[in-house]
């Protein structure tokens, strides 16, 4: 060989060791290890929201609980946790604001008059879901558990659902779905659980995308029903709160309220409002569920001792499922880990509204012989316990004082988003995710076509909070930097004749359509201890008046034609 032949020749071969180790390189590069924070490029990020269901603001291990969360604490740890993370105090209007960007009276899935609303209304057709404009731009869908939107999953853009439509029984559901088609009826002595069925069926779409759609992300929302009543949960996972919970309330909320300060949660606490009962009447209820049943938060050593044996039951139960919520969570990372995919997802978990002061009995009835937790047993937490889930907040689902609107929230995103040094004390609200993770998605901000503006539709008023999570990655980076997050966020409520409104700091709010406003300075007073409408009379009057003109203008979107 000469020597202008071998010259070649060894260039070649080291040219192409250059070119496998600039591949090798570059594959690392985009598929790294958990947690490194080096970039991923490759796609968009997989977006899986977890939705519970009645979760008070204090029921999580990383918010002030006793109650066993690790795989949620683990969560918030390594990613964000929210103080100021609103919904609508309902379920059906918190799923469909979540999943339109625009408040729920406006898309008819909250009281409005003159037109047909609420659980029944059924969404504008210029209000889509958030699962058909993410597959606009490549993502596939999946919904798993509660639904509560009208419509069904198929035709609003999902790949695959299991909806639950039985929300009596956590043992034998007689009433759920697979892809819009109805499933047999649970046998009552089957080895079944609606939560843990969840996560199944969630991880079952999981193993369907990747095999069918390997390089497209996925969107899934996963809507546990815990801990809504019934309380009902594995009888092994009760028994080892029942002591937990013999000391009460009382006891229960300082200790909560106590650990709070640790966590950097510190806020006032507010008083106990003792003689605040359920928002419905159910006086039959009382009655079937006997004399260890009580309706107010009365002081905890003014119950006999059947009364306390029968209310430590109740939560015990209630902490039971949540736990066992957290466990099936634990199940989903596991998969997204082991899958190489919990990197590139950002997981975002939330609740529909705060804990229940509901007390009823449906479904199959209560057998007062039963064991707490049981099939056979239809339990509700109660305004007692409802008060300790809140902490430190006042009242209850279904009212919008903090105790009903304000709930938990975590997103983790390890690719993206790095460990904040104490919580996002921002205010948000559900109407904000849609337009965050379509911003993620497509890369630029959440707009309106030129057909919806040219017909008066109104823009989605939820706001993008990508700039608050200071994305390490481009186009994210970028995009944030582009603009600012508003210093006075204008936020809305109506629900039942609850109304508030939000100005930056200022809280105007009132329970009941008779009842007189109250007004209060979040800042200074997050748990509504002090009234201060009378030493601001002119802000009450110009919040007021801001409420009853975002009232009206939720009422005009309402009416407007499909």
């Amino acid at each position: 060989m000469s020597s202008k032949s071998f010259f070649r020749s060894s260039f070649r071969v080291v040219a192409m060791c250059l070119i496998a180790v600039a591949s090798i390189l570059s594959i690392r590069e985009c598929h790294s290890a958990e947690g490194n924070g080096q970039e991923s490029t490759q796609r968009p990020p997989n977006l899986l929201i977890i939705l519970a269901d009645d979760l008070g603001f204090s029921d999580l291990g990383c918010y002030g609980s006793e109650i066993q969360t690790p795989n949620l604490d683990r969560l918030a740890e390594r990613g964000l946790r929210f103080t100021q993370f609103y919904n609508t105090a309902r379920c059906w209007p918190s799923r469909g604001a979540l999943m339109t960007g625009y408040y729920a009276q406006q898309i008819r899935r909250d009281q409005v008059e003159g037109v047909p609303s609420g659980g029944q209304g059924k969404r504008p057709t210029w209000a889509p879901l958030l699962s058909v404009s993410l597959n606009q731009h490549g993502y596939k869908s999946y919904h798993s558990g509660k639904w509560h939107i009208d419509g069904t999953p198929l035709k609003n853009g999902f790949e695959s659902s299991y909806r639950l439509e039985d929300h009596d029984r956590y043992f034998h559901p007689q009433r759920h779905f697979w892809n819009d088609e109805p499933l047999p009826a649970v046998d009552g002595d089957a080895n079944f659980y609606v939560t843990t069925e969840i996560a199944n069926r969630t991880l079952m779409q999981f193993d369907q995308h990747t095999t069918r759609y390997p390089n497209s992300p996925f969107f899934s929302l996963v809507a546990f029903t815990a801990p809504h009543f019934p309380l009902q949960a594995p009888r092994e996972m009760v028994a080892r709160y029942l002591e937990r919970y013999r000391d009460g309330w009382d006891s229960v909320r300082r200790k909560r309220w106590s650990r709070m300060q640790a966590l950097g949660l510190g806020t006032q606490l507010s008083e106990v409002e003792r003689e605040l009962g359920p928002p419905y009447p159910f006086p039959d209820a009382m009655k079937k569920l006997g004399p260890g049943e009580v309706n107010r938060p009365i002081p905890w050593d003014e119950l006999n001792a059947e009364q306390q044996a029968f209310q430590a039951g109740k939560m015990a139960v209630h902490a039971a499922m949540v736990e066992s919520m957290d466990q099936e969570i634990g199940r989903l990372i596991e998969w997204l880990r082991n899958h190489g995919q919990l990197n590139n997802t950002l997981i975002m978990f939330l609740s529909d509204n705060g804990a229940s002061a509901e007390i009823m009995v449906r479904g199959d009835g209560h057998s007062a012989d039963s064991i707490a937790g049981a099939k056979e047993s239809y339990l509700c937490l109660g305004p007692g316990w409802s008060t300790v889930c809140n902490t430190p907040f006042r009242k209850h689902k279904t009212w919008v004082h903090e105790g009903g609107i304000c709930t938990p929230c975590i997103l983790h995103w390890p690719e993206a988003v790095k460990v904040a040094d104490k919580p996002i004390a921002s205010p948000l609200h559900v109407i904000d995710v849609a337009p965050t993770l379509l911003e993620i998605a497509s890369g630029k901000p959440m707009s309106r076509s030129d057909e919806a503006q040219s017909s008066g539709i109104p823009s989605p008023p939820g706001l993008s909070f990508l700039p608050m999570l200071k994305p390490s990655i481009s186009p994210y980076r970028e995009l944030a930097a582009e603009r600012e997050t508003p210093e006075e966020r204008i936020l809305w409520w109506q629900h039942e004749q609850n109304r508030a409104v939000r100005k930056g700091d200022w809280k105007l709010v009132a329970a009941g359509k008779e009842s007189s406003w109250e007004l209060y300075n979040l800042r200074e007073d997050r748990a509504e201890t002090t009234n201060v409408a009378a030493d601001h009379t002119e802000r009450v009057s110009e919040l007021a008046v801001l409420w009853e003109s975002m009232r009206k203008n939720h009422q005009a979107a309402a009416l407007l034609p499909d």
